[in-house]
Parts: C-alpha cells; structure tokens; sequence
C-alpha cells in the first residue's frame, strides 16, 4: 500500500485512524494500530507493532521484530535496534485487564536502543543516550547516558555521533568524529559547542 505521502509494504497492515506522515516506509509484515502518530521520514522494519496512541516523532528508526506498545512517545530522532522490546505495565496478569494503568516511557531526541533490550515502562531515556544491546532498563537514563547489562548500569557518556566521551581534568571532552564540544558538570553532560 501506499499513499502519496508514505509508503507501506502490500503485506503491512494499517488500521483506520493512524496518522502517518510523509516520507515514512513501513515494510514487510509490520501492524500499524489505529490511533499512532508516525512522523515525517520514520523507518519501519519488518514485523513491527505500533500499538494504538504511541508516538513517533520525525527520522525514527525502528528495526525487525520491535514492540513499541501504548504508553511510548520516541521524539525525533530515536534508533530503536532489532528485537528490542518496550513494557507498559509494571505487574501484568493474563486475568486482569489494566489497560487503565499504561505507564508512559519517554525516549528523547536522539535516544539510542540496541538489538535485543528491554525498556520498562514508566522510565525516561535521555536526550542521545546510548542503551546497549541486551540491556534491560529500570530506571531514568540521563542525557547522553552510554547505560549497559541487565539491570542497566551507566558505564560512561556518549556525544551526539554516539563515540564514547573521554573528559579532561577540566571535564571537557571533544568527539572525534563531529569536533562537537561537551562538558561534565553536577553528573550531568551539556553540548557546549
């Protein structure tokens, strides 16, 4: 199927009521539930559930196999790896129905997820963090927060182009790729040129 305005695989399914906007691809198998808001230039791979009112800003990427369920809001930007998973209820039962207590995760501009981790729900993922891969989310990530293992633990901090970030003794630290300029101060990382 598409539109004049994004494109999606003749295998996707798109139920009535999303708003989808131009630029985004949407591939094989993937289920678009109604009411999602997807962004301008989003990528959505294969075998991906966008379940109803989730939201995703503009140049998202979701890889294969992704759930992204009720309670997410991903700003512009995001990377979501392959197989990655979000929760949206903290004490599921088959039995009882909660869909009254969705909790709501917030992925910042920028955020990075990698293949195969777990975000539980009700906790934020700073601006440009760094998630890796397998890692499993409990708490609120900073900005910029390079977060690995199960439960999650920040090892260090990442610039905007994702390199690690080697501060000086004057807590500057500069990215190797971009020149962009960072500094430490109070555990928190500020881009400052």
């Amino acid at each position: 199927m598409s539109s004049n305005t994004f494109f999606a695989h003749e295998t996707a399914v798109i139920d009535d009521g999303c708003d989808i906007r131009e630029g985004t691809k949407i591939w094989h198998f993937s289920h678009i539930m109604s009411d999602c808001k997807i962004g301008e230039r989003c990528n959505i791979g294969q075998n991906v559930v966008v379940s109803p009112q989730v939201v995703l800003g503009n140049n998202v990427k979701v890889q294969n196999n992704v759930s992204i369920y009720t309670g997410v809001v991903c700003e512009d930007d995001v990377f979501l790896g392959p197989s990655m998973v979000f929760t949206n209820i903290m004490n599921p039962r088959s039995a009882i129905i909660r869909r009254d207590s969705y909790q709501e995760t917030l992925v910042k501009q920028g955020a990075s997820v990698g293949a195969n981790a777990t975000i539980v729900c009700g906790n934020a993922l700073g601006k440009f963090c760094l998630i890796g891969a397998g890692s499993v989310i409990i708490k609120e990530v900073p900005n910029y927060a390079l977060v690995v293992g199960n439960p999650g633990r920040q090892i260090g901090w990442v610039g905007e182009y994702g390199h690690r970030l080697e501060f000086n003794k004057n807590n500057l630290a500069i990215c190797p790729e971009s020149g962009q300029e960072y500094k430490l101060e109070d555990h928190e990382v500020i881009r400052v040129k």
